[in-house]
């Protein structure tokens, strides 16, 4: 990828079915991995190698959940030319989903602020969004509510939390994607997930995957597994990433040879409609 692109163009796509295949694949942009202690903020920041201009979405993680559990994702959306960025903040059992939301504010400022890989890289402000799993999907619509140039909201299993997501999501005016799932025990759809994508005042999309779980959208291991039900799933994991990868394509550089993975039959998912 040339300096001066501002993100990835995939191929031509035939339909849904090829969308998926080909955008659940890495994309062909080398990925380089930072941290993001070096500005202040634990965690990470995966980004392509060079570019200027770029996407760039902030991720918030699930309770108890380390980064590194999302790293598949984040790494997936670099090679795709977006800035994928991750606060490791507030991991403990009592967490501050305030200060979280705040934490993913700071992280998308970082970068669209700072020049990243020994200044090759750049974020345009304009471009940004915010996501995240659980209660980090739940921190996400908190922190758009506030943020003035964040473009879209990626919600991935969202749970509500103190302050109210719910609540938040009337503020939040740009489209939004509900990735939810069918089997949700953690965070039970009908209280959590679907409460929050019908309250979003934006565009909204609600994709539910029939046989998912709350936690099959992490990777790897970690002792939380013990007290929360279910486990990684790969197919779970592949379907989310074309998923999440189209639609911040689509809404954040105006790319329009993903619209069927947005708004088309997806194998595996059911495009709902919020219900207010």
């Amino acid at each position: 990828m040339s300096r001066t692109s501002t993100f990835t163009r995939p191929p031509a796509l035939r339909n849904a079915k090829d969308a998926l295949e080909q955008l659940s694949r890495p994309g062909p942009n080398e990925v380089l991995r930072g941290d993001l202690g070096l500005v202040g903020t634990p965690g990470v920041v995966f980004a392509p190698a060079e570019g200027l201009g770029l996407p760039a979405v902030a991720f918030g993680h699930d309770w108890m959940q380390p980064v590194s559990r999302y790293a598949d994702l984040l790494r997936h959306l670099a090679s795709w030319g977006i800035v994928a960025a991750a606060p490791g903040s507030q991991g403990s059992p009592l967490p501050s989903v305030a200060r979280f939301s705040a934490d993913l504010r700071t992280t998308l400022d970082v970068c669209a602020g700072v020049r990243l890989g020994d200044g090759r890289i750049s974020v345009d402000s304009r471009r940004t969004a915010l996501a995240g799993h659980g209660i980090g999907a739940g921190a996400a619509l908190l922190a758009a509510a506030g943020h003035p140039k964040v473009a879209a909201v990626v919600a991935i299993a969202a749970a509500q939390t103190r302050p109210s997501p719910a609540e938040a999501a009337k503020a939040v005016s740009v489209p939004s994607l509900h990735v939810i799932a069918g089997k949700d025990t953690v965070a039970p759809i009908s209280g959590h997930a679907e409460q929050i994508a019908a309250a979003c005042a934006g565009p909204t999309w609600v994709r539910r995957l029939p046989k998912a779980g709350h936690t099959d959208f992490l990777e790897g291991l970690h002792w939380s597994d013990l007290v929360l039900s279910g486990g990684p799933n790969a197919k779970t994991r592949r379907i989310t990433r074309a998923l999440v990868t189209a639609f911040l394509l689509k809404e954040l550089c105006g790319e329009d040879r993903v619209d069927d993975l947005v708004d088309g039959k997806v194998p595996g998912t059911v495009l709902e409609t919020p219900e207010a």
